[in-house]
């Protein structure tokens, strides 16, 4: 007899997966992309016209990235957000629709072979779609499961063919206009937003680009329309509204590190065993319930047997800041 002995991120369908969420979808044909006009120095690809919406969000969910936790309501999930370009408090999603996503051009330079620039929606022609249902944690310490769609991060290190002296990857959010992005005239931040990994981060299996959320494209509010979601990191490490990937052999500088390294540092590993300099990292709230009702914190957000072998067995603190 065969006994399978599941592990932790395993969860039975049924549990993580409402019927309204959740509709098979075929992928997108491959023959259908095209490659990357490449030219020398940065050539522009135009954004094209969009693929369907049912092809592009409504896809095959991969069981292999389960949680044990339900997921929480959307209208949760999309409506308490961090987004500083927006407003620093969590209420910005209607703040957040004036961001324009079409046409959207990603840069990507750097340590490559050749730089170039492409449309979002033709890059989307080029990668495989898939659901993922991930935890999210807050370094403020509250907690989230949702299902993500887009496309595994290995897969754009591998269009860009970074040279063999990349050791990091540096991300950059979008910083329109004061107009469409009223925090920008919060002068004092170091905008634009900056955010970085390893190399071996990026090409992780956990690392994830996303393109979408409970089977719709991905709202302005959560990071449209693309935007990285790295579980076993707090949350500001996961960048949203990307326009550039820059491959380096330099540490890069970020957002929350500039303005204090000692609190929202570089590597920022979930680990309930360090504490934020101003609060306990040992438990979390989950959105949707009462902040009174806190639940464990999980080292690495519960993804260790994924991402524990990229740091060292009796790494200090300082893979956690």
């Amino acid at each position: 007899m065969l006994v399978k002995v599941k592990k932790g991120w395993e969860v039975p369908e049924r549990d993580a997966t409402p019927e309204d969420i959740y509709v098979n979808r075929r992928q997108i044909v491959k023959s259908l992309g095209v490659a990357p006009v490449i030219a020398a120095g940065a050539s522009i690809l135009p954004a094209g016209s969009a693929l369907a919406a049912t092809d592009l969000y409504r896809v095959s969910r991969n069981k292999k990235y389960t949680v044990e936790r339900p997921l929480t309501a959307e209208k949760e999930a999309t409506s308490y957000n961090n987004f500083y370009e927006f407003g620093s408090h969590k209420q910005i999603s209607r703040a957040a629709q004036r961001l324009e996503t079409r046409p959207w051009n990603i840069i990507v330079d750097g340590m490559v072979e050749k730089k170039f620039e492409i449309g979002i929606d033709d890059l989307l022609k080029q990668v495989t779609l898939e659901e993922r249902v991930y935890r999210h944690r807050c370094v403020e310490a509250w907690a989230m499961t949702v299902p993500w769609s887009g496309f595994a991060m290995r897969e754009l290190v591998k269009l860009a063919k970074p040279t063999s002296g990349a050791k990091y990857v540096a991300m950059q959010t979008i910083a329109e206009s004061k107009a469409e992005m009223p925090g920008l005239r919060q002068f004092w931040y170091p905008w634009p937003y900056q955010e970085g990994l390893t190399m071996e981060e990026a090409t992780n299996d956990l690392a994830f680009l996303v393109t979408g959320l409970y089977g719709k494209p991905v709202p302005p509010q959560n990071g449209a329309p693309l935007r990285l979601a790295v579980p076993w990191k707090y949350g500001f490490k996961s960048i949203k509204s990307i326009i550039r990937f820059s491959f380096t052999d330099q540490k890069p500088k970020t957002f929350w590190g500039s303005l204090q390294a000692k609190e929202y540092g570089f590597w920022a590993n979930v680990n309930p065993a360090v504490d934020h300099p101003r609060w306990s990292q040992a438990t979390e709230w989950l959105l949707g319930g009462r902040q009174s009702d806190r639940v464990p914190t999980r080292l690495y957000n519960g993804y260790t047997e994924f991402v524990a072998n990229m740091y060292p067995a009796d790494a200090d603190e300082v893979y956690f800041r």
